[in-house]
């Protein structure tokens, strides 16, 4: 397989270049749905307790001495054309003002323009934080505080309050976003070192909008401490020089998996080798040689990540001596052939890799065969996800292989339609309803078994469904059959699987988390397998929508960098695991190439995935050289014998490929009409 090696279009854009408007608008979007969906968060009785919450704002001010909204407000509302201004004042000024200075960076001023849209970003990320977990109620919407609502009092239509912009989240008063946007532009223009006018207008218009959000009771005088505070850390978090050059960040996608691994679940990928070596070769030399030679084009192999911080990312730096004796090892299998081999895979499972180094390691296992030798190579998922960890093998063969184009992929309005709709999907979603059983052990037990490529394909192709379809048929099925009883409410009737689909360019680097996964219910309950065929194409058709894939990258890859670290990691634990899964199973594209590793033909490669917090099992399937190899990993005590589980995942394959396929739609209408009569119909 050939592929470019480079593509423009999946470059990441450089400082001075604008970023894509479509993507851009998109992004602005998703912000105006977040706020949406803040709104909708259930907090009890929101309206009770957003009027609490103001009660308690105004009762502190008091206890202060600031509250200073009661006599702004009476003299407002005694002066009607000032009342009517300061309501229109303070339903547009402060967008028209934001979205002007957006629009005027984004043309002008590129490379300020990505530091200042994080920064407004992560402030309205915040901001809707706050709104969804502490509602507060402004003085207009709380009667016994006596406050006078000036929008409805002079009748001000369209105005922030009227009827005509009713649906606005109207219990959203700490922090102001009125002050955090007006205070916002004026930090970007002093940082722009525009006239000293434009400041002062600037600087101006801050205060003018404090004397509004009280006056029109609106907001609260601490509405506007708490917005001078979300935006003092939005630029503590985000801001920094563009022109010095700095370490690369690690993305939040890719830190993801550092927030939700432990002891108990550690997080790398990789694969499982074998090596046509009736000499005994490769020698671990040649091993470390074939490695030297890939430093500069595989550059993660040779860095390791800064330590961590609760506000700032952490980054990839140089790592000053790589311990070849650490990363390359030599093992001997005290038991030789799969029993022995899976053995030594589990076991190097259930070892979280250390942070202090590059994070990965490969091991070259002798005593397996006389005439085979097997090589594990690991790589945590915040170096890459499985299709980088591919790629990374696929650049140390002779000759080099790369991972088929997967095609330019929708454009950028389809993808932002899409992602819109997918969050709104996603929203939606039911929760699980069966839960497998996870002791929470790092122990992890590792099996395989093999099947010709075109045997697969020809099952999916009667059966009209995909080859994922058959290999998730076969996880259900075989589990069933082997495995414990099911919990939960529900138990038994669907098993929910995380399903990773890619979501990148057309060209799959070697670095970085670039899929995203899709929930997909299977069915669990007692049925033949070609019932749950049919019933799990029908759940598998949320895959080939690709919404929800959308969506689950644009929270993943785009949403998730307003967070800081600290919330990030929070929202990563909340959302990946047991509570939301129960398995993963993943379907990659290999080689069909004939391949040398270090000097050694390479015969068979088996993926290696890991399991997940609370969901004790992962499967990966991995076409190669014509052979679907899969691997699957487990809690050592979800299955008796893992040997069991792969014989049973074979034996519901070879059921399905035994079952009749289906007529094709219409062949029965066509065959009846050849007969002379049309189809039966009752009655």
């Amino acid at each position: 397989m050939v592929t470019p090696e480079t593509d423009p279009s999946a470059l990441p854009s450089a400082p001075g270049r604008r970023p894509p408007l479509a993507r851009e608008l998109a992004f602005g979007l998703s912000l105006f749905a977040l706020y949406a969906v803040a709104a909708a968060v259930p907090v009890g009785d929101r309206h009770a307790a957003a009027a609490d919450h103001g009660r308690r704002i105004y009762d502190l001010e008091r206890t202060l001495h600031i509250a200073a909204e009661k006599p702004l407000n009476d003299w407002l509302a005694a002066h009607r054309s000032v009342a009517v201004a300061a309501n229109y004042e303070y339903a547009t000024v402060y967008l028209a003002s934001t979205l002007l200075l957006l629009a005027w960076l984004y043309r002008r001023r590129p490379e300020r323009y990505r530091v200042a849209r994080n920064s407004f970003a992560l402030i309205n990320v915040i901001g809707a934080v706050c709104f969804a977990l502490w509602p507060v109620a402004p003085p207009r919407l709380v009667p016994d505080l006596g406050f006078v609502d000036t929008v409805m009092k002079h009748g001000t239509w369209g105005s922030w309050g009227s009827p005509v912009v009713d649906h606005a989240d109207r219990l959203a008063a700490m922090p102001s976003l009125h002050v955090a946007w007006a205070l916002w532009v004026s930090v970007e223009l002093a940082r722009l070192s525009v006239r000293r006018w434009l400041q002062a207008a600037s600087l101006l218009h801050v205060f003018v909008t404090l004397y509004v959000i009280m006056a029109t009771a609106n907001h609260y005088l601490l509405d506007a401490g708490g917005a001078l505070a979300v935006v003092v850390f939005a630029y503590l978090v985000t801001d920094r020089d563009p022109g010095r050059p700095r370490a690369p960040i690690v993305p939040p996608e890719d830190a993801f998996f550092l927030a939700v691994e432990s002891d108990r679940t550690p997080q790398h990928v990789g694969g499982l080798i074998f090596l046509d070596a009736p000499d005994g070769s490769p020698s671990r030399a040649d091993m470390i040689a074939t490695l030297r030679g890939k430093l500069d084009e595989l550059p993660r192999l040779g860095q390791r990540m800064t330590p961590a911080s609760r506000l700032r990312r952490r980054r990839w730096v140089e790592h000053p001596v790589i311990d070849w004796g650490w990363h390359v090892h030599e093992a001997v299998l005290a038991e030789g052939g799969d029993a022995g081999l899976n053995a030594l895979v589990g076991a190097l499972q259930s070892e979280p890799l250390p942070r202090d180094r590059p994070m990965w390691r490969m091991i070259l296992v002798r005593g397996y065969a006389p005439d085979r030798s097997a090589v594990i190579f690991l790589m945590h998922h915040v170096v890459a996800d499985g299709m980088g960890v591919i790629t990374h093998v696929l650049r140390m063969l002779t000759p080099p292989d790369a991972l088929p184009a997967a095609g330019a992929g929708p454009s950028a309005t389809r993808r932002a339609l899409g992602t819109v709709a997918g969050i709104a999907q996603l929203a939606t979603e039911s929760r699980q309803r069966t839960r497998l059983p996870s002791s929470g052990t790092a122990e992890r037990a590792f099996g395989t078994f093999r099947l010709p490529m075109p045997v697969v394909r020809d099952l999916a192709r009667r059966h009209r469904v995909r080859v994922t379809d058959v290999v998730l048929c076969a996880l259900a099925g075989g589990l069933r059959r082997v495995g414990p009883p099911a919990g939960g409410p529900e138990a038994g009737s669907t098993l929910r699987v995380a399903v990773p689909l890619m979501t990148g360019g057309p060209v799959v680097p070697p670095e970085g988390n670039h899929t995203s996964a899709v929930m997909v219910d299977l069915p669990y309950g007692p049925m033949p397998e070609i019932e749950r065929l049919r019933a799990l194409a029908a759940a598998t058709r949320r895959l080939r929508s690709g919404t929800r894939a959308l969506a689950s990258a644009f929270v993943m890859q785009r949403a998730s960098r307003a967070l800081p670290p600290v919330l990030h990691d929070a929202f990563a634990r909340a959302v990946y695991g047991g509570r939301t899964f129960q398995a993963i199973a993943t379907n990659l594209p290999g080689s069909n190439t004939p391949t040398r590793l270090a000097g050694a033909p390479l015969i068979v490669a088996h993926p290696i995935v890991p399991t997940g917090p609370g969901a004790p099992l992962a499967v990966g399937a991995l076409g190669w050289t014509g052979m679907l190899n899969m691997g699957i990993s487990a809690e050592a005590t979800l299955v008796a014998d893992m040997d069991a589980l792969c014989g049973a995942m074979r034996d519901v394959i070879e059921e399905l490929g035994a079952a009749e396929a289906p007529e094709p739609p219409g062949t029965a209408a066509a065959r009846a009409a050849r007969r002379g009569r049309g189809p039966s119909v009752p009655g």
